[in-house]
């Protein structure tokens, strides 16, 4: 069994890396689709109200909130599946959530680039960099992630890919890491002293 969970920034390459699982044939369970569902669920437009609502989730039910609703999607999966890729950790307390849950059979990958270019893709994938979310320009989307505490999950990673090279560069990390987690795991922590 093996969890591997993304963390980074918007447009870091997140949903770039859910592609590559699934391509793989490994099920994705994204943390965003909690807060999508939610919103529906409110009567509100999950293109402007997400980041509303996931704010009033933590603030509702604690800061773990979506992640312990994401543990049965996960879990579910993991009964005919031996991988699975959470998409879009937010928080260290949600890395706790999933520590506590798979222990060392979870694996926390944070991808990250540059702002400049974090801006350029959003741009190029047709939503304005400066508009993105609700209104929200990326700038803004940033602070609100790490509000939630996204630096201390970025900083507790196993792995940190480093998504500044071209998309295929990015996709062959993403497959080498699904494909050997642990292998990546292990050696991770004998380079730790």
């Amino acid at each position: 069994m093996h969890v591997i969970g993304t963390v980074g920034l918007p447009g870091s390459g997140k949903g770039e890396a859910a592609t590559v699982a699934r391509e793989d044939g490994i099920p994705v369970v994204t943390m965003g689709d909690v807060v999508r569902q939610e919103t529906a669920d409110r009567g509100l437009d999950p293109a402007k109200d997400h980041g509303t609502v996931a704010q009033a989730l933590r603030e509702e039910n604690g800061p773990t909130a979506i992640a312990e609703r994401s543990l049965p999607m996960i879990e579910d999966r993991l009964e005919n599946h031996e991988t699975v890729l959470v998409d879009g950790i937010r928080s260290g307390v949600e890395v706790d959530v999933f520590e506590d849950a798979f222990g060392d059979a979870f694996t926390l990958v944070s991808i990250e680039a540059p702002f400049e270019v974090r801006a350029e893709r959003i741009d190029d994938r047709g939503r304005d960099a400066s508009a993105a979310e609700g209104g929200e320009d990326l700038a803004t989307r940033d602070e609100r992630e790490r509000g939630f505490g996204m630096d201390d999950a970025m900083d507790r990673a196993d792995i940190v890919v480093e998504n500044t090279d071209s998309l295929e560069a990015f996709h062959d990390q993403i497959r080498s890491i699904i494909r050997g987690t642990d292998d990546e795991k292990h050696a991770e922590a004998e380079a730790d002293p």
